[in-house]
């Protein structure tokens, strides 16, 4: 071979060979391991150019000796022995900088014709990108590995048509209720439950198709602690293709929605129960959302209007309305709808049998509010309380009729009273005058009762009347305190401001007053002073009347200028009276265009207050 070389391939030939070689050679001659030749390719290995040559490899790679490569020298140039070197990482100082390089490489002894070693022959390759890619591809498969394992969702792959298990995480076998021992299984193997269900062959088509499969709230039996039991998964089953677009594994993700599901139908089924409820119920339920727009109605108003579902139930409530009335309830339900409080109003739907008559209902809705506080929607009823209002309008009727025939033989008792009372004191009979007068107020009283009870079938049948006229409101707190002290042992401290005149019903007004004070002091037995007020706030006149008496709870302060209600149910025989007096003054005052307001703490006393224009 070596006569063969001399004879047919020149020297120039072997040097163009070594430099245009792929791959980085060089030459070591001697123990110093002198640098004889070296291609362009080990000079940038290295960062160096040729001045390089003839000067010992470790002088031009100092950095090198401190990582093995002296000992591996020596033993190649001594003992003769080939040294491979595989993905070896080297520090090298090139241009200025230390660098981590890798290089796959081969040392081997050079002989002279005696078979002497005069030297070391090195070819090498660097595969540094190759190696940092590769790690920065275990790091990311690592990575991958860790949050698959740490995700919550439930995932596994599964490998050829045999679908063996290659990998799940710890959620996956919580799912199926195993361990890691069915790693390298095949899936039927693993849960033989699933057959008879659809998973297996839909898993093993994906292979055929290619095609991702998933599925929201699928059934699937699984035995989990030793036990079939029924859960509910969202899950996908997605292809994993190799470059030539086979399928060769499936990763399965899935999430337990089972908790959701059975929440979901446990809710489906309450609804169902409370709309059987309320379809069996008398009353008409129904609901709408914020908007006030109609949603549900029960089957008995369907069965009422014979209307259809799919109508509009909102629009068909309002075209059954009195005309008149519709303006109102709507101000009314904007108001409870803008303050989110329940809606209570009495007002009148037509009769779909008969047109033209119209039914009284009660129309009762409360807001429903979701997780912040939202309003979700309104639950209502439609409660027919015709008859009700016809028992009414028959009371107020009787107690109207019964009102006025009681008035004229009371205005003759209070005459046949006042002669006897004036006799007796004449005849000197002071004792039975006392006992006459004292008769002589319990009419009185009876009078004022009569006078409330006819004040409340007035305001009933709307026919209460406001004379108005201009006239001096604080004279007139003076005339009423002034009534009121002659025949109460509190004490009144009054405190006025200028009010002046003002437009309204004289009389009605100090109507209030006098109510609103006889309060007072029927509430405050134990108490020595009742405090009145009065004062002008812009273009309004305010009165006010604090006690230091029983108080209202907090709970009931909203229901006492209610209609015969009683400020302490539990001492009506202590406080007598029908409970009309607050309720007829609230009315008086929202005729005159004002509004009247209780503040009271229960135990410390009330204070009553009215505010009403002064025009």
């Amino acid at each position: 071979m070596k006569s063969f070389l001399q004879q047919n391939v020149s020297q120039d030939s072997l040097i163009t060979l070594f430099s245009q070689a792929p791959v980085a050679m060089s030459l070591l001659i001697g123990e110093d391991f002198t640098i004889h030749s070296a291609n362009p390719q080990i000079l940038e290995l290295w960062g160096k150019d040729h001045t390089v040559m003839g000067k010992s490899l470790f002088e031009v790679l100092p950095e090198i000796q401190s990582q093995g490569f002296v000992e591996i020298l020596n033993n190649v140039y001594r003992n003769g022995e080939i040294f491979n070197g595989n993905r070896w990482p080297v520090f090298l100082e090139k241009y200025g900088v230390s660098q981590e390089h890798f290089f796959n490489f081969i040392y081997a002894p050079v002989y002279n014709d005696d078979r002497e070693i005069i030297g070391v022959s090195i070819v090498a390759t660097e595969i540094t990108d190759q190696v940092i890619s590769e790690k920065k591809l275990k790091d990311s498969e690592h990575r991958f590995e860790s949050l698959i394992k740490k995700s919550d969702y439930s995932i596994a792959i599964y490998r050829t048509e045999e679908l063996f298990i290659e990998f799940a995480n710890e959620p996956m076998f919580k799912t199926w209720g195993k361990d890691a021992s069915v790693i390298g299984m095949k899936l039927e193997d693993a849960l033989p439950e699933l057959e008879g269900q659809p998973f297996i062959g839909i898993l093993k088509d994906i292979f055929r198709t290619g095609e991702t499969y998933s599925a929201k709230e699928d059934q699937v039996e699984l035995v989990v602690d030793g036990i079939l039991q029924t859960f509910y998964y969202n899950f996908s089953y997605k292809p994993l293709k190799n470059p030539d677009g086979e399928v060769y594994a499936i990763l399965n993700m899935a999430v337990n929605v089972t908790d959701i599901v059975i929440a979901r139908k446990e809710v489906q089924e309450s609804e169902k129960k409370l709309r059987d409820l309320a379809d069996s119920m008398p009353q008409f339920v129904w609901t709408c959302d914020h908007d006030g727009q109609i949603t549900y109605m029960n089957e008995s108003w369907y069965r009422y209007t014979g209307s259809k579902q799919n109508q509009d139930q909102t629009q068909l409530v309002k075209a059954m309305m009195r005309p008149e009335t519709v303006e109102k309830v709507d101000r009314v339900w904007e108001e409870c709808v803008r303050t989110s409080s329940p809606f209570v109003m009495e007002y009148e739907l037509e009769d779909p049998k008969q047109k033209g008559n119209y039914r009284w209902f009660l129309g009762r809705a409360v807001p429903n509010f979701g997780e912040n506080g939202e309003v979700k929607q309104w639950t209502g009823t439609f409660t027919d309380i015709n008859e009700v209002k016809q028992l009414e309008t028959q009371k107020d009727n009787f107690l109207g009729i019964a009102s006025h025939e009681l008035k004229t033989p009371l205005t003759s008792l209070k005459l046949y009273t006042q002669f006897i009372k004036t006799n007796l004191q004449k005849a000197g009979d002071h004792k039975n005058a006392e006992v006459v007068k004292r008769m002589d107020g319990q009419i009185d009283r009876l009078t004022e009762l009569i006078n409330e009870l006819l004040d409340v079938t007035k305001i009933h049948k709307g026919q209460i009347q406001l004379n108005e006229s201009y006239f001096d409101f604080d004279k007139l707190v003076d005339e009423v305190v002034e009534e009121q002290q002659m025949t109460s042992r509190h004490k009144m401290i009054v405190s006025k401001a200028k009010v002046g005149e003002v437009f309204a019903d004289r009389h009605r007004i100090s109507q209030v007053m006098a109510n609103l004070i006889s309060n007072a002091i029927k509430y405050s037995p134990d108490a020595d002073e009742v405090h009145i007020s009065s004062s002008s706030e812009g273009d309004r006149a305010r009165f006010c009347v604090r006690d230091f008496g029983i108080g209202i709870p907090a709970d009931k302060q909203s229901k006492v200028f209610d209609q015969y209600y009683r400020v302490s149910e539990s001492k009506t025989h202590t406080f007598p009276g029908l409970g009309l007096g607050l309720y007829i003054s609230s009315e008086i005052i929202k005729r005159a265009g004002g509004e009247i307001s209780v503040s009271s703490v229960e135990g410390e006393g009330s204070d009553f207050c009215f505010r009403i224009p002064k025009k």
